[in-house]
């Protein structure tokens, strides 16, 4: 797979989550029930969990699209506070 389709693959995944926990992809949604979720079904750790759901609240898509695309370029895969 390449990273586009990886990409649509985890965003499909992570919309079915909201949906599942939520009845909805928008907002609000209680943050610990989403945290909780992405510990259970796609193995996170809390810490982990935590920091990817306030990234996407803090930054929001266009910050984080631009890092994504950097990170890319660097081939950087995994980063290095080694989440």
């Amino acid at each position: 797979m390449n990273e586009t389709e990886i990409l649509q693959s985890v965003i499909s995944e992570y919309k079915s989550i909201l949906v599942r926990i939520g009845g909805r992809t928008e907002q609000p949604l209680r943050i610990e029930n989403l945290i909780r979720e992405l510990c259970r079904s796609h193995d996170w750790t809390d810490n982990g969990a935590g920091t990817v759901v306030s990234l996407a609240n803090d930054y929001g898509v266009f910050m984080l699209r631009n890092a994504l695309a950097l990170a890319i370029a660097l081939g950087k895969e995994d980063g290095e506070l080694n989440f």
